[in-house]
């Protein structure tokens, strides 16, 4: 019996990761819709190859950074308990591998190729592990600290904080250090309209993303006993929640409608597993405001020119859902209890903080030393052609 059940636990967290392996062609099939028609050769390489250095980082230094153990030893003992460690390691490594997918479109059309790999490797291997290990394995006795003076430990379930607000974060500094897209903000005051490339492939990406994100939300459980269809259903409800309020807020803007369910899905990942589904409801159409009116403040008014607004569809609506879990998780709210907003709101600022600092220090050194930006002349030319030496259809382009 015992065999069966660590059978099917294996096989269970193995699909949640393969569904969040696929939530990865989201991301690149988002950016590459959002992106002019010139850099989107260069979104789908830079979310495959940051995955792939993810992969190896994470295995090597990251993993054992949040959770005090690693994976060389021999391959007997790795494959005890049917390899339950090994794709527990995948699982988790999907998590740790959005992060550098987040950042990507924020710095997107005017980032050099190596050095990202380079910021990369550092802040899967380190500043995301960091956090990680603090907030889901109780490195340094914080959460002891949390709970000793809310009587709860900070709670996140599946990552608002952990992975989005901290993925978000990192991102601003990135594109702050970075700067604007040459011209998108002109001395007149006047702003160059950028709208996506391509609607149904941005639309297809938000749709791939929705869809493997019951993995990343149910599969957190990591266990098949630990299962709740409660988490599927308040997915759902804060998926089209942030729909419907994107959808008016935008004034049915495709781009702001596809977005709509990221943010609240965003939101709900912390609270999925003890909020009530009318909570959720009201999370992720929360979000789905902050994400449209946030994404136009920045763009148009800040002019912190986030191309795909991944600070307000990460940052802030996973540091909303961090804080949110603390109010409708609680049985006031109808939810299952057992979070204090305290709690809550001191892992988010503690998780907003760390990520903020590391992402003004990751990418401050490399500035001031390989340098972050493409020349005027190749932002100019395009990513694919400055980078990739082709664009997405050459053959067309040859033709014309």
């Amino acid at each position: 019996m015992d065999a069966l059940k660590q059978g099917a636990d294996a096989l269970f967290i193995l699909m949640g990761a393969v569904m969040v392996l696929a939530m990865h062609a989201g991301f690149a099939f988002l950016e590459l819709g959002t992106v002019r028609g010139k850099n989107q050769v260069n979104a789908l390489v830079k979310i495959l190859v940051d995955f792939s250095v993810s992969t190896v980082v994470y295995f090597a230094v990251g993993y054992a950074v949040a959770y005090g153990t690693g994976f060389f030893v021999g391959a007997e003992q790795l494959a005890q308990n049917n390899g339950y460690a090994l794709v527990k390691f995948f699982f988790l490594l999907t998590f740790a591998a959005a992060i550098p997918a987040i950042i990507s479109g924020g710095i997107a059309e005017r980032a050099k190729f190596w050095p990202q790999l380079i910021a990369t490797a550092v802040i899967v291997g380190f500043v995301y592990p960091f956090f990680e290990g603090i907030a889901w394995n109780g490195h340094f006795g914080v959460q002891a600290w949390i709970k000793s003076l809310t009587g709860v430990e900070f709670h996140d379930f599946a990552g608002s904080v952990v992975v989005h607000a901290v993925g978000g974060w990192i991102a601003l500094g990135a594109v702050w250090l970075l700067g604007a897209r040459r011209n998108r903000y002109r001395r007149d005051g006047g702003i160059a309209a950028t709208p996506p490339s391509s609607i149904p492939f941005l639309a297809l990406g938000a749709w791939i993303l929705t869809v493997g994100w019951f993995g990343f939300n149910v599969m957190s459980a990591q266990t098949l006993d630990k299962i709740s269809g409660l988490v599927a259903v308040n997915s759902l409800m804060a998926m089209v929640g942030g729909t419907l309020a994107a959808l008016v807020m935008g004034k049915n803007d495709p781009g702001f409608v596809h977005n709509g369910p990221l943010a609240g899905l965003v939101a709900v990942c912390a609270g999925s597993d003890l909020m009530h589904p009318i909570g959720a409801l009201v999370v992720g159409a929360v979000a789905g405001v902050l994400f449209v009116y946030m994404f136009t403040l920045t763009q148009n008014k800040l002019k912190i020119d986030d191309v795909l607004g991944v600070w307000p569809l990460h940052g802030l609506c996973g540091a909303w859902g961090g804080i949110a879990a603390g109010i409708f998780g609680a049985k006031a709210f109808g939810g299952l209890g057992g979070v204090h907003l305290g709690a809550q709101l001191i892992g988010t600022l503690m998780g907003v903080a760390w990520a903020l600092a590391g992402g003004f220090v990751v990418y401050g050194v490399l500035k001031k030393t390989v340098g972050l930006r493409l020349t005027q002349e190749e932002e100019f030319d395009g990513a694919d052609l400055s980078i990739h030496r082709i664009t997405s259809s050459p053959e067309r382009e040859g033709n014309w």
